[in-house]
């Protein structure tokens, strides 16, 4: 994957593709020296693939944990609850030439100040009691995320969303190379529906075309209405995830409590891989 590509030669290949129209990534601070050339969009999706999953078809785990907060109108965010979980992807090669990114959700919710995992949430707005539900979801074959040179698209919306070239928004410094992304929604979903990511791996592994499947750590939010579960109605406002993780070498890097709770209640959701699932279960949360 790549080879080395001075500072200058990655502005001229830039030049190049913007005098024939082609998108350009976009390079914060240094490109260093044996970085792969992102000015060719192969090799750009390529290391996407490589930051978030695998180019190897194999389960890459993530295990992440965060807060939720709570904004009504124009009022302060208020911290409700938080959460732990695991997203499981697995990276289809297609016939065409493009990939699949494929998987898993698996997220539980705790209680914001003792941390314990909880099933009821006493609803500070409404003085409610909830119950809590956790948020599952699972997507196979034609379920996923499209890769492709001409971008990011939910796999069944592709006749829906325009192509657009793959930009990706990339920084180099120090020892580090992070890149920065955010989902691609598909229409008609109720707003605000946002998430904005940064993904942080080391440049000298970044660098090495023989490393199919990164190491990454990677922090995020997310904008999206409010959960069922807190039964809010018509109330104003929504809520914002914001998290943290680790992309795992499997699933034995899960910690202890939360492994046991997936599988007793949600062992399907331990693999992503098509052939070890039977079907693949709906969202039962928005």
């Amino acid at each position: 994957m790549g080879g080395v590509v001075s500072r200058r030669g990655f502005l001229a290949g830039a030049i190049g593709l913007a005098a024939a129209g082609e998108a350009l990534p976009r390079i914060g601070g240094d490109l260093p020296a044996g970085a792969p050339d992102l000015t060719l969009p192969a090799e750009n999706l390529k290391a996407v693939l490589r930051v978030q999953g695998s180019l190897v078809e194999e389960d890459v785990p993530w295990w992440y944990d965060g807060t939720i907060f709570g904004i009504v109108g124009e009022g302060q965010p208020r911290p409700l609850v938080k959460f732990e979980g695991m997203e499981l992807y697995w990276v289809r090669h297609l016939d065409n030439g493009e990939f699949e990114l494929i998987g898993n959700t698996c997220t539980f919710f705790r209680d914001v100040d003792t941390g314990k995992m909880i099933d009821v949430f006493k609803n500070p707005f409404t003085g409610e009691t909830n119950e809590v539900k956790p948020a599952v979801q699972g997507g196979g074959p034609g379920r996923g995320f499209n890769y492709s040179v001409r971008g990011i698209r939910p796999t069944p919306f592709l006749g829906q969303m325009p192509e657009k070239p793959l930009i990706l928004d990339w920084s180099f410094a120090r020892d580090m190379v992070w890149l920065h992304n955010q989902t691609a929604y598909p229409p008609g979903m109720p707003p605000p529906r946002a998430q904005r990511q940064s993904m942080f791996v080391p440049v000298d592994q970044f660098s090495d075309p023989d490393i199919p499947n990164l190491p990454t750590v990677f922090s995020s939010t997310v904008f999206m209405p409010w959960l069922k579960w807190m039964n809010m109605g018509d109330r104003p406002g929504h809520v914002i995830w914001h998290a943290s993780g680790v992309k795992l070498q499997s699933i034995d890097g899960l910690p202890a409590e939360y492994r046991e709770r997936a599988e007793r209640e949600y062992p399907q959701y331990l693999t992503a891989d098509p052939a070890a699932r039977e079907k693949w279960m709906k969202p039962t949360y928005d």
